[in-house]
């Protein structure tokens, strides 16, 4: 097992220097987490032979960039509907695993069975093809549970229901009192910078503010806000609203099916008992210093491995690396379980 040391931060052998900027806190106030727990390790030597493995398939082929927007199962119509569309998809974005040994939620939507997050941009999407008007501020702030449960019909209910309640008429309270309606306006008043954006929506959805306390100390993970900016220039495909500068300073999106993949790569290793507790699918608590570890291990993981692809050549962002991860996620049934910790924030 590679530990890591305080000293091993910034050394010559490894070449992992920290990033100059981190405007939005997280990878300083993470790394307190990663330099001190003891539930969790960063193997660097199985990134260097996992950017490698990278590489190549690259070079025989496969692609590191972005998935193209999946216009599917995501509402679009070019306007500031969609804005507004996307945020109260990111606001509700979280949490759809079912207990264990229980159903997964899931719905059919075009013939298709669909669960996850698929299931429920789809479901949100099918509202709005219904002539549910899930753009407009008014209608979301006064949204009734009826209505949204009707949204989510499927096969059993969505997990954390009433939290999904609160985040929908709290996008739309937020908006009518602070944005006129418009979510636009917030991009507007971010000068369309990724940064300030995800600063906005922690400030301002209290849904939004994914923080946590390690020994006293704030850790910073902004999950929803930050892949919320990566939604809105995915969808109108970096032009207009979704002309986002600063998207390189992001970090990738702290969940749970990221750490679940780094495992496999043996990228990410956990003390025993975390890992029978995980095996076991056994809740590990929201906010507890295991699950910190976990998330904050995943980011520096990831920043990591996004260094040594810079370094053989490779630039790409933490999203791109975030992208490449949940797709390999998504063959869940060759993965050892991912931990599970019921939140709104992931």
């Amino acid at each position: 097992m590679t530990e890591l040391t305080p000293g091993g931060w910034n050394n010559k052998e490894g070449g992992y220097a920290l990033p100059a900027t981190d405007p939005l806190g997280i990878l300083s106030s993470t790394r307190t987490v990663v330099e001190q727990t003891e539930y969790v390790w960063i193997n660097h030597d199985q990134i260097e032979q996992l950017s490698k493995r990278w590489q190549q398939e690259d070079a025989q082929g496969a692609q590191l960039a972005t998935l193209l927007w999946d216009e599917r199962y995501h509402f679009s119509d070019g306007t500031a509907r969609t804005v507004n569309w996307l945020l109260l998809l990111d606001a509700l974005n979280f949490c759809f695993w079912a207990e264990k040994d229980q159903p997964r939620w899931t719905i059919t939507y075009r013939d298709q069975t669909l669960n996850g997050y698929w299931a429920e941009a789809a479901a949100l999407k099918r509202g709005v093809e219904e002539g549910l008007p899930l753009w407009d501020a008014e209608y979301l702030a006064t949204l009734s549970e009826e209505t949204l449960a009707h949204i989510f019909r499927g096969t059993a209910t969505i997990p954390l229901f009433e939290q999904r309640v609160q985040n929908a008429r709290e996008v739309g309270r937020v908006l009518l009192e602070r944005y006129d309606g418009q979510f636009t306006n917030a991009i507007e008043q971010a000068e369309h910078s990724a940064i300030k954006l995800v600063l906005l929506l922690e400030r301002d959805f209290p849904s939004f503010r994914d923080v946590a306390s390690y020994h006293g100390h704030q850790v910073r993970f902004l999950k929803r806000a930050q892949i919320t900016v990566a939604d809105i220039s995915g969808s109108f495909h970096g032009q207009g609203w979704g002309n986002l500068a600063e998207q390189d300073q992001l970090t990738i999106f702290a969940d749970y099916k990221l750490p679940q993949v780094l495992r496999d790569y043996n990228v990410l290793e956990y003390q025993a008992q975390l890992a029978r507790k995980i095996d076991n699918q056994e809740l590990i608590l929201p906010g507890s210093e295991e699950e910190v570890a976990i998330r904050a291990c995943t980011i520096w993981a990831c920043e990591f491995l996004r260094q040594a692809l810079q370094r053989q050549g490779q630039l790409v962002t933490a999203a791109d690396i975030d992208m490449r991860l949940w797709l390999l996620g998504q063959r869940s049934e060759a993965l050892l379980p991912y931990h599970r910790t019921r939140t709104i924030y992931y």
